[in-house]
């Protein structure tokens, strides 16, 4: 049986496919900054099923990742406490993509450049789907939540605020 085309191939979608990871492939007119409201509306998902991947800083410039659910903002305050750190706050566009080596709008947290600590809103744990950045702007990737725990060595934390 023939493979089904893909998009393209992405740091993120190699990492995947050599650990075998099965995934499904969502691809979607990105529309500057419509963010993961604007793709979960387009591809006709719920926004708290498809997962931002956030590239934060602490107080010492030391980079994050945090994946929130759509429709749902971090809170950095309940982030930093959960973390241990005094502050946490968003990095400038230019930072995180060079952090993540992708452009933001496109950030997966799978094949970053640079290996960063992940935190993982709790709730998204429980959902038995989810879609996050594939690793390009106007791509997701459909896996389950509980990869993100294995692959990413993601830890769990409460720090959403609903939008």
């Amino acid at each position: 049986m023939a493979k089904k085309p893909h998009v393209s191939e992405t740091p993120a979608t190699q990492l995947l496919r050599a650990r075998g990871v099965a995934f499904t492939e969502h691809p979607y007119e990105y529309l500057e900054h419509g963010g993961a409201q604007h793709s979960a509306e387009v591809l006709g998902l719920d926004p708290f099923t498809v997962v931002k991947t956030l590239v934060m800083q602490d107080q010492d410039a030391k980079p994050l990742i945090v994946l929130m659910h759509g429709n749902r903002t971090v809170s950095t305050k309940n982030l930093a406490r959960q973390i241990g750190a005094k502050s946490v706050e968003p990095c400038k566009p230019e930072v995180a993509n060079r952090h993540s080596g992708y452009l933001v709008g496109g950030t997966s947290p799978f094949g970053t450049r640079r290996a960063m600590p992940v935190y993982i809103e709790s709730t998204i744990l429980e959902l038995p789907r989810i879609a996050i950045n594939g690793g390009r702007r106007g791509y997701l990737v459909g896996i389950d939540p509980r990869l993100c725990l294995s692959l990413l060595d993601a830890r769990p934390v409460q720090c959403a605020l609903a939008e």
